[in-house]
């Protein structure tokens, strides 16, 4: 028993020692994997196909199904934040105890990761002073503004239709990055015709701006939603440079 909210699924990865590992002291790693749906479903490709790639590279994984239409933000952002602090509290049986947490997330699914990796907005629920924002964030693909190259269908979903200009751009997440934003990982299609690449590149010129540290990978052909991207052509390179990105940085 793992004792999970509802709409959470734990994909343990298999323990394998491996005496030549520096950091084999290190906390555990423990990724949260936030599934794109345009905040009105949760894609399986971008949640448990994720989850079993990270498993391979020695990654445990939770899959979150957050709330999504007809609830409105900030419910996503708090339940996300909520389970972000009870996995570092160890408050799950089975789970490892103050993981090191990477924050995974696709399409609209990356827009909740933004939000979660920033302070919180006025708007939100305050449920804690601990600052629960994850160690690492990889961004797939994310929606990243409400009023840039508009993804329509992520804004009306997560704020209602015909909400203001004003409260949409409460939610351009470029514009929450600050110092304490975690480094980031992201990868984009220069032709995905779904959430213009220009998402990406200024969520990059923001963390630029705070010197977070970064990487970001555009591809020029793919789709929107193409997941582990494989067979696709040069973006199918994408979860190998995420893998040496997180070793990297010690995971």
């Amino acid at each position: 028993m793992t004792d999970l909210p509802d709409g959470a699924t734990w994909y343990p990865a298999p323990t394998i020692p491996d005496p030549a590992n520096a950091n084999a002291t290190a906390r555990p790693a423990l990724a949260l994997v936030l599934p794109g749906g345009g905040y009105h479903g949760h894609a399986a490709h971008e949640g448990e196909g994720y989850a079993r790639w990270l498993n391979a590279i020695g990654i445990s994984a939770v899959v979150f199904e957050y709330p999504v239409a007809p609830h409105r933000y900030p419910d996503a952002v708090v339940a996300t934040r909520a389970l972000v602090r009870s996995l570092r509290a160890g408050a799950h049986p089975g789970l490892p105890s103050d993981p090191r947490i990477l924050l995974v997330g696709s399409s609209a699914g990356g827009h909740l990761a933004a939000l979660v990796s920033s302070a919180p907005t006025p708007g939100e629920r305050a449920v804690s002073d601990v600052d629960d924002r994850p160690d690492l964030a990889l961004l797939c693909y994310p929606v990243i503004s409400m009023t840039d190259h508009q993804h329509r269908g992520s804004a009306d979903n997560l704020l209602g239709k015909g909400a203001t200009v004003w409260a949409q751009g409460a939610l351009d997440t470029e514009l929450m990055v600050d110092a304490a934003t975690p480094p980031t990982f992201l990868w984009h299609t220069a032709e995905d015709p779904a959430v213009h690449v220009t998402h990406s590149l200024l969520y990059g010129q923001a963390l630029a701006r705070r010197a977070v540290p970064f990487e970001l990978h555009v591809f020029e052909r793919g789709a929107h939603g193409i997941g582990l991207a494989e067979g696709t052509g040069t973006a199918a390179a994408w979860p190998g440079v995420a893998e040496a990105w997180l070793r990297d940085r010690g995971w």
